[in-house]
């Protein structure tokens, strides 16, 4: 594969959710900040709580720590009010936000929200449209659009500015080469899943074996050119197991239909000791120049952070 750019410090994200209370929530919040993690991140999907809004309650109790949901259904979300919304919560938090998005998928969902789930090539066509006026919602310019939405948008037509300049930071999330044509051409942090959809949105992880990555980030490559350099590139691991690795990587290898290999090597699942998950980390960020990592386990996963973060 071509030469990365140098390589950027590696940051850790922390996946997670209210499940309780306000004050459990604000907990998570809490050790997340505490324990080196540089964003909290939350998911989208009907069932779980909003996206945006535990994001604010959380920036209340911590200084330094980031949000983002991950990601948002572009689906569900309106790009004007999105836009609106996103400022709201870049204000609210200090300006400590990163937008996720990506293109949604759970059919499920849709049904139960009264909102049929389009074919992909129209879910992709109106990402694109989103990604290209998002950035001119946020920075004030009129906005007219006829075409996947139709938009006839005033200046500053928010009403307020983001308090990050020209806009936070967008991260898009996906497996698909246009979604990640996309990426490589609006956002500012790259999101490699190992999951790729049915028909119906059912998740499957077609995508976990090192070669595959390896192959998108040669797309991500191919489509950014020369603003390769500007972007971060990250990936979302679905587990993290600590210790001796064969029990695990048998029993999820079999549970998945994939050969051990696939499992013991696959860059969306950190299985091992602390030193081999460096070791991982560390082999990724140089050949593919992945160096922001989500996790779901955080007091597990806290020896890497504390080995890694910053580096």
């Amino acid at each position: 594969m071509r030469a990365v750019p140098a390589p950027r410090p590696f940051r850790f994200a922390l996946q997670a959710l209210p499940r309780a209370d306000r004050a459990a929530w604000q907990d998570v919040a809490r050790q997340a900040e505490d324990l080196g993690y540089a964003t909290l991140q939350t998911a989208d999907h009907l069932g779980l709580a909003d996206p945006l809004l535990p994001l604010v309650s959380a920036a209340d109790v911590t200084t330094s720590l980031r949000f983002a949901p991950l990601v948002l259904n572009n689906e569900l979300h309106n790009p004007v009010l999105l836009a609106r919304q996103a400022a709201t919560v870049d204000l609210l938090t200090d300006g400590r936000l990163e937008l996720g998005i990506g293109t949604g998928y759970a059919e499920t969902e849709h049904q139960a929200a009264g909102i049929p789930l389009s074919p992909p090539k129209e879910r992709v066509d109106r990402l694109a449209a989103a990604l290209t006026v998002l950035p001119r919602l946020f920075a004030g310019d009129a906005v007219e659009l006829d075409g996947p939405y139709r938009l006839a948008v005033a200046a500053e037509a928010l009403g307020l500015r983001c308090v990050q300049q020209p806009h936070p930071p967008i991260l898009v999330g996906g497996y698909g080469r246009r979604v990640i044509g996309l990426a490589a051409r609006a956002a500012q942090i790259v999101q490699f899943t190992g999951l790729a959809h049915d028909p119906d949105g059912t998740p499957r992880p077609r995508g976990f074996a090192r070669a595959t990555l390896d192959e998108r980030v040669g797309w991500l490559r191919e489509s950014a050119g020369a603003r390769l350099a500007e972007l971060e590139l990250s990936v979302l691991v679905q587990r993290v197991h600590e210790g001796d690795p064969a029990i695990e990587v048998s029993a999820v290898a079999a549970r998945l239909g994939m050969e051990d290999d696939v499992v013991r090597t696959s860059p969306f699942l950190l299985f091992g000791t602390v030193d081999a998950m460096v070791e991982q980390l560390e082999e990724q960020r140089a050949t593919l120049g992945i160096s922001y990592v989500t996790v779901r386990e955080a007091e597990l996963f806290a020896p890497v952070v504390a080995r890694l973060a910053g580096t």
